[in-house]
């Protein structure tokens, strides 16, 4: 066995790998630790969903494994030193999704401004006529410039809307602000200002609580939130507080953590909180780029000679590929 799939790639995909190198497809290991360990050992790359950890000792259980592959975005569930020392390589489609997430914050924006259509959608025809707001004319806080921002900014200012943005680790004068037509500002004036606030920030376990009491004591009354990074971003009790007493008229989040408003929690009852369940990055566009870009970074990782494509782990240990490979083979 060459490559082990914990998740499937596209057909046209597997396909195209199973052509060149053996391929087992084995996505009921990933419930299984005992079965994986045994698939694990024989195998020089494998795909992983999100919920398999990959640490020193998970990578001791896999002496021939060259490389590591995911479809989705986040390095907080791989070590990234272990593999670097085992010079395996750790593959993501970094940018495969960011259209997909770009269009779900457009469209939790849109829902959130408009929310009298939601419920015809879900099915209540004689649902009550709300009145709604307009993204045009807007002030729009763009928390965070990850490339996702980069597309939403191109979006909602296409739509009419004003655009200002903060990121902690881009300085204010960076030529960046300007080209997404973005204006920079300090965190206490994007939530001051906005209308709506989409949160797309890199997480890091220095920006676990990040949007406290502190931050969102500044929310402009009414203000909708969209956001897609981990929910961890947010002081829950401070961002309960803040739905109940009007300041955040309604926030939608996409993929938050287990437990994150669950029963006995401060959010269970916020009944202006909706959550999704990751569905960002799930579209059929998003998923072929991903397995495209997964399949071919495995090939060439499994083909090369091995000094020539573990070099530059060090300063490059993830594929950084803009996710715009051939959609075939």
């Amino acid at each position: 066995m060459d490559i082990l799939l914990l998740e499937r790639l596209v057909p046209e995909a597997e396909a195209w790998l199973e052509a060149r190198h053996a391929v087992e497809v084995r996505p009921e290991l990933a419930a299984d630790a005992a079965g994986l360990r045994t698939a694990m050992q024989g195998a020089q790359a494998i795909v992983l969903p999100r919920k398999v950890v990959v640490t020193r000792e998970f990578l001791e259980a896999a002496p021939q494994l060259k490389a590591v592959a995911r479809m989705h975005v986040g390095t907080d569930n791989t070590d990234l030193e272990a593999c670097r020392d085992r010079k395996v390589r750790v593959i993501q489609a970094t940018t495969a999704n960011v259209r997909s997430n770009a269009e779900y914050l457009l469209a939790a924006l849109l829902q959130l401004f408009r929310r009298g259509i939601a419920d015809p959608v879900a099915g209540e025809r004689h649902a009550e006529v709300r009145l709604g707001r307009e993204l045009n004319g807007s002030v729009i806080g763009i928390l965070g410039l990850q490339p996702t921002a980069h597309t939403l900014a191109v979006m909602l200012h296409s739509l009419g809307a004003k655009l200002i943005g903060y990121d902690p680790a881009v300085h204010h004068t960076a030529p960046l602000w300007e080209r997404l037509h973005i204006q920079p500002v300090s965190l206490p004036e994007l939530v001051a200002q906005s209308d709506a606030v989409s949160v797309q920030m890199m997480y890091a376990s220095r920006y676990q609580g990040f949007l406290n009491d502190k931050v969102l004591a500044y929310c402009k009354p009414g203000q909708v939130w969209a956001g897609i990074s981990r929910s961890l971003v947010f002081d829950s009790d401070a961002l309960a507080r803040a739905l109940a007493d009007g300041r955040i008229e309604a926030a939608m989040l996409d993929g938050a953590e287990a437990g994150f408003a669950s029963k006995g929690t401060p959010l269970h009852d916020a009944n202006n909180l909706f959550l999704t369940p990751r569905l960002g990055s799930h579209t059929r566009e998003s998923r072929l780029r991903a397995s495209w870009y997964v399949a071919h970074r495995l090939h060439e990782s499994l083909s090369a000679p091995k000094a020539s494509v573990f070099d530059t782990l060090p300063s490059a240990p993830m594929g950084l590929d803009d996710g715009s490979l051939p959609l075939h083979a």
